[in-house]
């Protein structure tokens, strides 16, 4: 008889995919993939400085991230290994958004210092304290700032910004592939347990919020006075009803499912 594969094993098949599509076409070089020549400081206004420096703040609180995830997943290989590929790439979101800061001059090196240390001066909780829910939050909260990152992109784009629409192009394209896993972590999930997974996600969309909200201060407004957010109508239509219909499911299916699993948690 064939041997059946073990959810342990979906996660490592679906994470060496991630990994192979990544070492053979998504792989980029900070040195050599951003064109730092084209940097022009005479378009440098202080709305792109809040917005460039709210994007980095969020991904600065990447030791955090990580620390949590990897904890939390330390047992399953699949996983564990994600996370630290997951790591390295975020890794150079927090770099180059650093790097364009400084080198564009929009910030001095003595007001980055000011700004890491206060970044640093708070820590990043988990929203959700299961595997499953911290799945589902990936897939969503990856895809916001996909859907943040590209506006960016395009935006870059418009005002011949050419370090900056590269730059939103490659992290862009990494959150993209980041939230891909994250919904092949679902559907394995669903397979095993259709019914409490998509209560799961239910729960997750119903108290989403992005990392940096509530932990950056200002964070709103921040995004606000940069143009550097999305509206929660372009999140729902753009992230989550996308993601329903990738997962084939629906509104009313999650209703149904956050209904039928209640009584079971109660029982348990």
């Amino acid at each position: 008889m064939p041997c059946l594969m073990t959810p342990k094993d979906k996660f490592y098949r679906a994470y060496m995919d991630f990994f192979e599509t990544a070492e053979r076409k998504r792989r980029w070089n900070l040195f050599d993939d951003v064109p730092w020549d084209k940097l022009s400081p005479r378009a440098n206004t202080e709305e792109r400085a809040i917005r460039i420096e709210t994007y980095c703040a969020e991904e600065m609180y990447l030791p955090d991230y990580n620390a949590a995830g990897i904890k939390m997943v330390r047992g399953v290989f699949g996983l564990s290994w994600f996370q630290t590929a997951w790591s390295y790439e975020e890794s150079r979101h927090g770099l180059v958004f650093r790097e364009y800061l400084l080198r564009s001059g929009l910030r001095t090196q003595q007001q980055f210092d000011r700004f890491e240390t206060d970044v640093f001066s708070r820590s990043w909780k988990l929203p959700f304290t299961t595997q499953r829910r911290m799945s589902c939050y990936g897939a969503l909260q990856e895809s916001a700032t996909y859907l943040a990152y590209r506006a960016q992109k395009d935006r870059a784009e418009i005002e011949k910004d050419r370090t900056l629409e590269a730059i939103f192009f490659l992290v862009s394209r990494d959150e993209a592939a980041h939230a891909g896993f994250y919904r092949a972590m679902i559907e394995i999930e669903m397979a095993e347990d259709r019914i409490g997974t998509l209560a799961d996600l239910a729960h997750v969309i119903a108290n989403f919020k992005m990392p940096g909200d509530g932990l950056i201060p200002n964070y709103h407004e921040n995004l606000r006075i940069g143009g550097g957010g999305i509206s929660p109508r372009l999140f729902f239509t753009r992230a989550v009803l996308p993601l329903l219909k990738q997962l084939g499911t629906s509104r009313d299916e999650l209703k149904g499912a956050t209904a039928a699993a209640l009584p079971l948690r109660v029982a348990l």
